[in-house]
């Protein structure tokens, strides 16, 4: 369904205390530089409670705002102004908070989401990230029900990054300031920031002919697929798929079968995933550390073995194991991997090239 949204407000939150004079220049790590100028969106659902009514909207709203500024101290990167894709200038000039009605129930749009009308939930423009590191737009329902849009842009953050910061956005909400991890702001100091002249991070962005779907899958589905996919071949005396590897695998084979890839053999198709490193270094980083600790594992499938299932979870397994400690070793010299990337988006611009992307950013 089409949703009605209205903005009937908008402020800036910003952080409840000031930020420290030695903390007002945080350097763009390697990582940071080299991603995307795009924001990660998430959507938060809060159904309405028995007897909730909007009347105490204007309560909630105040406790969410004040919360949400006593984080930002925290979090105090996320309050100041990205600067020529080198450092952020933490001034304290906070974050936008928009607020909007919605004229529908919200179980209209839980039950059945219409995924090209959830970007009127969130407050910015996905491909239009400059310099606000974050923004928010709080969602309000007719039945009293509650989403919570949030987009961090991909400059500063990655989707493990801003499930941290709303863990403990949270927990401050709760009252529970104690148990809170202090973000660890050390990415800079691991991937240095290098000159990457000659690279664009906006490579490979459109905003035509895009189109959104939403497949679901359900859990039993899942652990079908992981049989089909471990019965045999060449993944025998080996652990069974995971259930990213197996839905990667099924996924693909659609794709391939969808757009009758195999008759056009002079053409390359890769899969690509979305890789946490925090996990890979060493030491470990705990996932509490803030920025864009992430990086790309590329599958280009072969076919013809007889085995092609199998095959290509063997395939995206080794892909995704690649990322290991000695790869984060190099990514930490930084030129290296900039020439890499410079050749890979060479071939995003050539029309003999497709992509599938899989984007999995906490559990590969």
């Amino acid at each position: 369904m089409k949703l009605e949204t209205e903005v009937i407000s908008k402020e800036v939150i910003k952080p409840s205390s000031p930020t420290p004079d030695h903390l007002r220049h945080y350097h763009l790590s390697f990582l940071d530089q080299i991603s995307p100028p795009v924001y990660n969106p998430l959507l938060l659902f809060y159904p309405a409670a028995d007897g909730d009514v909007k009347i105490n909207s204007t309560e909630k709203t105040n406790q969410l705002k004040q919360s949400l500024s006593e984080v930002l101290s925290l979090y105090y990167p996320l309050a100041g102004r990205i600067q020529d894709n080198l450092f952020v200038e933490c001034n304290d000039e906070g974050i936008p908070f928009f607020q909007a009605e919605v004229r529908c129930r919200l179980s209209q749009v839980s039950e059945n989401p219409a995924p090209g009308e959830l970007s009127k939930l969130i407050p910015f423009a996905l491909d239009d990230a400059e310099g606000l590191p974050l923004g928010i737009q709080y969602n309000i329902f007719e039945c009293g029900g509650i989403v919570i849009g949030l987009c961090i842009s991909h400059k500063i953050g990655d989707a493990l990054s801003l499930l941290t910061f709303i863990k403990s956005w949270a927990a401050t909400s709760r009252g529970e300031e104690d148990h809170i991890m202090r973000p660890e702001f050390i990415s800079a100091t691991l991937f240095p920031p290098i000159n990457i002249s000659g690279f664009k991070p906006a490579t490979g962005i459109t905003k035509e002919d895009v189109v959104t779907k939403r497949f679901v899958f359900s859990s039993s589905s899942i652990e079908l697929l992981k049989e089909k996919y471990s019965a045999g071949g060449s993944l025998e005396n080996q652990r069974p798929p995971s259930r990213v590897e197996a839905l990667s695998v099924f996924i693909w084979r659609r794709f391939m079968a969808a757009t009758k890839a195999e008759s056009r053999p002079e053409r390359i198709y890769s899969m690509v995933h979305a890789v946490n490193l925090r996990s890979r270094m060493e030491p470990p980083l705990p996932e509490y550390s803030f920025g864009n600790y992430y990086r790309i594992a590329f599958t280009i499938p072969s076919a013809g073995t007889g085995e092609e299932n199998y095959s290509l979870v063997r395939q995206v397994r080794d892909s995704i194991g690649k990322l290991d400690r000695q790869y984060v070793e190099k990514l930490q010299k930084g030129s290296e991997h900039l020439d890499f990337i410079k050749e890979q988006a060479a071939g995003f611009l050539n029309e003999d090239e497709e992509l599938l992307q899989h984007t999995v950013a906490t559990r590969c």
